[in-house]
């Protein structure tokens, strides 16, 4: 192995080990959560305003100049946000693991924003690293890895602990959880950060230049991010109800989604970004967008009968397939779209805008249900992820670079 593909190898390890973290404790609260809640008798649209309790990932935008601007410079730019807001993600899970707040469904929903809070601000450093620390050849497929250590912590965290909790118990539940965010963050804390150049240190100590949001090109750029994942977020924010609902139980949804669903999700991260140099950004857009919508439309066609299990497992893995190839290739192009002064800001202002995108639609998506059924929840949903294939066509207009494509002066 030669010298370039040994740090490549670094970066990757310790992004995909950063990423798990997140993903770990997300795992479980959104595979639980509207299990706990839909058999404790919760309406459908209690269920779906839940999602709001992800509100800091769509609010990080505020608060990310200020992870670019302010560091402590010998621990390192990045590195002194993310050290210290892994270890306080261990502090809040093992508090859960050592009171009984994990029984009372109030404190574990405040639990759970806090966690948001923590792992949403601790993005914003990690996207920012990630940005640094990669050559634009190699972001397609760090995005893969990336998507796929963030699918990996779910598995753990929303298949394997969720299928062991009714043994485990919450307490170990939630120390396990907090036991493997402290080893996660031994990689970070060894690793050195990239050196950089005396221009982008003054660009970002003195407040950076001009803001993404005030580039020519950024309204078609938010456009496309704001449509892209909004379909499929709308039909999966009520998917655990419906399987509820037709009779799988916790551990059922456990093992179809929390394992099967997430390892299909990690192997379409991976290969999606490994293809996304070769297809192109634009053509990876569409091609990816359009398994996406075409996986939705087939939750609406199970809606129409009672499904088999073989029918849910196959549905579910190419699902989440589609869903990680889309999002790698996504995320490929918005680290594209970043300025080398203000990368955590910019990533973050694009990734708000994503999540500000899914949280509205997951928060309605109860609420459809409710009014229009399974069949027509899910058949709406289809709708708005093949309107995500056209804007990836129109709002894409050449097969060029992304700067080139929307005239970013990056």
């Amino acid at each position: 192995m030669n010298d370039a593909s040994r740090q490549t190898g670094i970066k990757l390890g310790l992004l995909g080990s950063l990423y798990f973290s997140q993903g770990l404790p997300f795992g479980f609260f959104t595979q639980a959560l509207p299990v706990m809640l839909r058999t404790s008798g919760f309406s459908l649209g209690a269920i779906g305003l839940t999602s709001l309790l992800a509100t800091p990932w769509a609010l990080k935008f505020l608060w990310a100049p200020a992870v670019d601007r302010y560091a402590f410079a010998r621990f390192g730019r990045r590195k002194s946000w993310i050290v210290p807001l892994q270890l306080a993600a261990v502090v809040v899970l093992a508090a859960l693991a050592g009171s009984g707040a994990s029984e009372s469904m109030p404190w574990l929903m405040g639990a759970v924003f806090v966690l948001n809070l923590i792992a949403a601000t601790q993005d914003i450093a990690t996207d920012g690293l990630a940005v640094d620390m990669l050559e634009p050849r190699e972001r397609g497929f760090a995005n893969g890895i990336q998507v796929a250590g963030y699918r990996v912590g779910m598995i753990v965290g929303g298949g394997v602990l969720l299928i062991l909790h009714d043994r485990l118990g919450s307490a170990v539940t939630f120390l396990s959880m907090a036991i493997l965010t402290a080893l996660a963050t031994i990689p970070v804390l060894l690793a050195s950060e990239p050196k950089e150049p005396e221009v982008v240190r003054h660009a970002y100590t003195n407040g950076g230049g001009v803001h993404f949001l005030l580039r020519p090109g950024a309204p078609r750029i938010l456009a496309l991010l704001v449509v892209y994942k909004a379909g499929d977020a709308f039909a999966t924010s009520m998917l655990r109800p419906y399987l509820a609902d037709v009779g799988l139980t916790l551990e059922d949804i456990g093992w179809l989604l929390g394992t099967v669903g997430f390892v299909s999700g990690l192997v379409g991260a991976v290969v999606g970004g490994a293809l996304v140099n070769r297809l192109g950004r634009r053509g990876s857009l569409v091609l990816f967008g359009a398994a996406q919508a075409a996986t939705v439309a087939g939750y609406a066609f199970l809606a129409t009968q009672t499904p088999s299990s073989a029918a849910l497992y196959v549905l579910c893995a190419a699902e989440h397939l589609a869903s990680g190839m889309a999002t790698a290739a996504l995320f490929t192009c918005m680290m594209d779209w970043c300025a080398s002064g203000s990368t955590a800001t910019d990533y973050t202002v694009q990734a708000s805008a994503v999540v500000i995108a899914t949280g509205v639609a997951g928060s309605l998506a109860g609420f459809s249900a409710q009014a229009f059924g399974y069949l027509g929840h899910f058949a709406i949903a289809t709708v708005l992820a093949f309107i995500a294939v056209v804007a990836a066509r129109a709002l894409f207009p050449t097969l060029g670079s992304a700067e080139e494509a929307f005239n970013v002066d990056v």
